[in-house]
Formats: structure tokens, C-alpha cells, sequence
């Protein structure tokens, strides 16, 4: 692709500069400006706690380089000190670390592997921030990474990071670390997760030459106690699971392969406004 239909590409998808979101120390907010709290998502078949406190989470894996960075604020605005946040994600070919029956073929495993996850305590500004790769995908799910952040040893939010839809179609047809034998099944505009986030979940891009910087700020009622009662343990300390049973996730975890849009249907279907 020649270079001005990348940048035409990428302004489509949101990508001009922009600063990113929760990188200057915010403003605690007055009582009537209290921000809307976060939407709490499962966290899926794939969580475990491998208690590794680290910001560069790649252990090797080849992808896109990208930085994660989170904002994690009280529903007042202030600024949420010493929480513990944690991410975790898929390699560029969709496979997580710690499972079996994963891949295209589910016969992929990584029982014993920690790559892709890590945890961090936020700084004065509520930020903590992550070295890793742009996510791949896996059928049933569009590309995401999983976020929790715990407040004494309770988990007061999970939910999901989203990123735009053109600029991960750009990098899988192109990187050769994310080419699969076929195209991706589900975008952000008909994963189940993803539109029940809204732009709550949808993080800011911004181009650098390391590679990409991946906002998103959350906003946490310190008073929860949030437990998933879907799969895997419910807080830190946990082992991971013996294997989750073989084959793609369950409905809303990821579900049976949909049709692959082409064409027009596919572009409208990931650019926004046209």
C-alpha cells in the first residue's frame, strides 16, 4: 500500500495525532461532574494471576510493539495511587499463554508460559503502563485486551480495552507475525463485548516510532467488590486452570465462527461515518 493510502486509511480510522487519554494528572472533578464509572466485562476463559509485576510483558512474542497505558481514576477524578492493574492478551496468532486447545486447529498449547501478562501498581497520577504487542485475534472475538485493577486484594473492576478495527485489518493483511490462513471473523461492530463497552472500552491511538501508544482511562467506585462468575478464579493468587475444554471459547467468550464480511459490507462495517 502506497503511502498516501495509509494515511488515508489511517485518518479513516481515527489515527491522526491526537494526545492521549489520561496522560496529563487529571482534575478531581466537583460532586455534580462525577465521572461515569467504567462497565464492568467478564474476564473470560483465559485469566490467571502468574504474579509477575513487570511493565515489559512481550517475554519474546513478535507483533506490532505497542504501549499500554492506563489511567485509573475515582468516580470523583482523582487520581486511584498503589492500584494494582493487571493485562493480559493474545499473541499475534490468537493464542494465550497458560492454556491448551487453542489456535486455529485448538490443538495449541502453552501450559507453563506466562508471555502477554504482567501487573503494575499505578503512580501519584494513577497511571501504569505496559510494553507488549498490538493483539491478534481469535475466531469469535475481535481484537481486545483484558484489564483488572484491584484495590486491597479486591477486584473493583474488569473489563476490556478495544482498538480500531482499520488499523488492526491494516496490520494483520500486512505484519507477518499476525498473516493467518484466513481473515478474522469479528470486528468491533459485532462482538458482543465490545458493543456492550462502548466507547467506554475504546482506547486512543497514538503513532510513535517505537511503535503505538494505547490509552484508555477507567474510572473505578473504590468501593467494589466485583467477582466474574463465569470462568477462572475470581481474584489474585489463583493457578491457572487444568485447560478449559478443547475447541473455540463458549457463546460470549468468543462462540461458533460468523460469516467473514467482504467487500463493501466489510469496510463499512469497520470504518466509522461512512
Amino acid at each position: 500500500m502506497s503511502d498516501p493510502s495509509r494515511r488515508r486509511l489511517l485518518s479513516l480510522a481515527g489515527l491522526a495525532p491526537i494526545a492521549v487519554a489520561g496522560l496529563a494528572a487529571p482534575r478531581a472533578a466537583h460532586a455534580a461532574d462525577r465521572l461515569t464509572l467504567t462497565p464492568q466485562a467478564t474476564e473470560g476463559p483465559y485469566w490467571f494471576d502468574p504474579k509477575l509485576f513487570r511493565s515489559d510483558i512481550t517475554e519474546g512474542k513478535t507483533g506490532v510493539p505497542a504501549r499500554v497505558v492506563l489511567t485509573v481514576l475515582g468516580q470523583d477524578g482523582a487520581p486511584l495511587k498503589g492500584a494494582r492493574v493487571d493485562i493480559w492478551h493474545c499473541d499475534a496468532s490468537g493464542v494465550y499463554s497458560g492454556y491448551e486447545g487453542q489456535g486455529d486447529d485448538h490443538r495449541t498449547a502453552t501450559k507453563g508460559q506466562t508471555y502477554l501478562r504482567g501487573a503494575q501498581l499505578t503512580d501519584t497520577t494513577g497511571v501504569a503502563a505496559f510494553l507488549t504487542i498490538w493483539p491478534g485475534w481469535y475466531e469469535g472475538r475481535t481484537p481486545h485486551i483484558h484489564i483488572k485493577v484491584f484495590l486491597d486484594a479486591r477486584t473493583a473492576l474488569t473489563c476490556q480495552l478495544f482498538v480500531p478495527d482499520a488499523l488492526s485489518e491494516y496490520l494483520f493483511e500486512n505484519v507477518p507475525a499476525y498473516r493467518r490462513g484466513r481473515r478474522r471473523d469479528t470486528l468491533n461492530s459485532n462482538d458482543g463485548i465490545a458493543l456492550q463497552g462502548g466507547q467506554a472500552m475504546m482506547a486512543s491511538i497514538k503513532e510513535t516510532p517505537a511503535g503505538y501508544e494505547v490509552a484508555l482511562m477507567v474510572a473505578v467506585d473504590p468501593t467494589a467488590d466485583w467477582k466474574d462468575q463465569g470462568f477462572g478464579p475470581g481474584g489474585p493468587g489463583g493457578p491457572p486452570p487444568g485447560g478449559r475444554p478443547p475447541g473455540p471459547p463458549p457463546e460470549g467468550m468468543g462462540g461458533p465462527r460468523r460469516e467473514v464480511l467482504t467487500g463493501e459490507a466489510r469496510l463499512k462495517a469497520m470504518v466509522p461515518g461512512i
